[in-house]
């Protein structure tokens, strides 16, 4: 009887690690297609689609048309690839830049030089309609992360 019960035993302790390994090797197994890193903290946090002033096409009335964008989130996130774009199609995308965790960056519409805090697109025309429009931030995969939008007809999300 007692090797039978020492049998039932190592049975009991070798389907407890079996089972604690399933558990272990699910969420890494699991997780494999949306990692952790692709849920982000990041959104539009303010446009200013009407630059003050005349709209005239001075690289400081286009650097005056800008969005911004902020991590509320506490870890850096790595914005490569990712884009800035509106429903008339233009699009501005990422290259090498990493914003850190509860920071923000505003994105310019004219021409300037690039810090962690001022991205500029290098446009020579607006790009933000006065009246009504929408800025969609999406990730390099290309899915949409936040959107604004303003004026008539168009809700913020």
């Amino acid at each position: 009887m007692s090797a039978s019960i020492t049998a039932r035993r190592l049975l009991s302790a070798t389907l407890t690690a079996c089972a604690l390994t399933a558990v272990t090797a699910l969420p890494a197994s699991a997780d494999h297609g949306e990692r952790r890193n692709d849920r982000h903290d990041v959104v539009i946090s303010d446009v200013q689609y009407d630059a003050p002033g005349r709209d005239d096409r001075s690289n400081r009335s286009l650097n005056r048309e800008w969005i911004d964008v902020t991590n509320t989130g506490r870890r850096s996130v790595n914005l490569d690839g990712w884009t800035l774009s509106g429903r008339d199609g233009h699009t501005y995308t990422f290259d090498r830049f990493r914003l850190d965790g509860r920071s923000t960056v505003r994105v310019h519409t004219g021409s300037g030089r690039d810090t962690r805090t001022d991205l500029f697109q290098d446009r020579r025309h607006h790009v933000w309609d006065n009246h009504r429009g929408e800025a969609t931030l999406s990730n390099h995969r290309g899915r949409e992360v936040d959107s604004a939008s303003w004026g008539r007809g168009y809700h913020r999300r």
